[in-house]
């Protein structure tokens, strides 16, 4: 595993894996503001409601999460086959398709008028599934793995990284010896840590963005992540954002 400069090896893609996360933090938020209140970028707090609502047998919210689940699922599936195609067919830019199923869909949400309210079900499936889409078009950025979607794993993967520096900083400050490949370690893990950081960051960004901008724009808030999404197609087109992916599917 190469231990070089993160940011320079990998600039493209750490860019738009935070427009993408700033961009599902936006989609959460306004999904919760404007569809039932419900989250639809993760599922952990989707299932714990499932499971209160059994409980409470409070029929309307079980059918929410169960739409939610079940099409961030199928979101998800449906990008992994797309990515598999691409492996197969040895199609380099296929996130250009994973990421403009996810445009399409936000861009077509985004037009109802406010009276789509009377059939919010729908929207909950349509941001799920986008979000499903998103998270399977990026899973990896050099040896790292990234999550655009939720944050849990990567606050997590961030706890791991600050564990590793301590303990490689206490070993290098007792060392006799210069290690100069412990240097470079340590410098890489660093580097992670502040990407994992920004990646937080962006998606609290995106929810603050999105509410300030829901006040005003209501669902047409998502034309905000709409353009990112343009940004990274753009992107794509110069710097393969799914190779990583491609590479998995084809060795799995």
């Amino acid at each position: 595993m190469s231990a070089g400069n993160f940011f320079q090896e990998n600039l493209p893609k750490t860019v738009i894996a935070l427009l993408l996360t700033f961009a599902a933090g936006l989609v959460d938020i306004v999904g919760y503001l404007g569809v039932l209140h419900f989250f639809t970028a993760h599922l952990t707090g989707a299932t714990v409601e499932l499971g209160h609502g059994l409980a409470n047998h409070n029929w309307v919210n079980v059918s929410a999460v169960a739409i939610i689940v079940a099409s961030f699922f199928c979101g998800s599936v449906l990008g992994r086959i797309l990515i598999e195609i691409g492996s197969r067919k040895r199609i380099r830019r296929i996130a250009t398709v994973t990421l403009a199923i996810e445009a399409v869909m936000l861009a077509a949400l985004a037009q109802v008028r406010p009276g789509f309210a009377i059939r919010p079900f729908w929207g909950l499936a349509m941001l799920a599934a986008a979000m499903g889409i998103q998270t399977a078009t990026l899973t990896g950025i050099g040896p790292l793995t990234v999550h655009t979607t939720f944050v849990t794993g990567m606050i997590n993967k961030l706890a791991q990284l600050v564990s590793h520096l301590m303990f490689r900083g206490y070993d290098l400050l007792h060392s006799k010896s210069r290690n100069a490949e412990a240097h470079r370690d340590q410098r890489r893990d660093r580097q992670q840590a502040l990407f994992l950081s920004a990646v937080w960051l962006f998606y609290v960004g995106g929810a603050a963005i999105g509410t300030w901008a829901f006040s005003s724009l209501g669902l047409r808030t998502l034309f905000i992540a709409v353009g990112l999404l343009l940004i990274s197609l753009a992107t794509d087109q110069f710097f393969p954002l799914s190779i990583r992916e491609e590479k998995e599917q084809s060795e799995a």
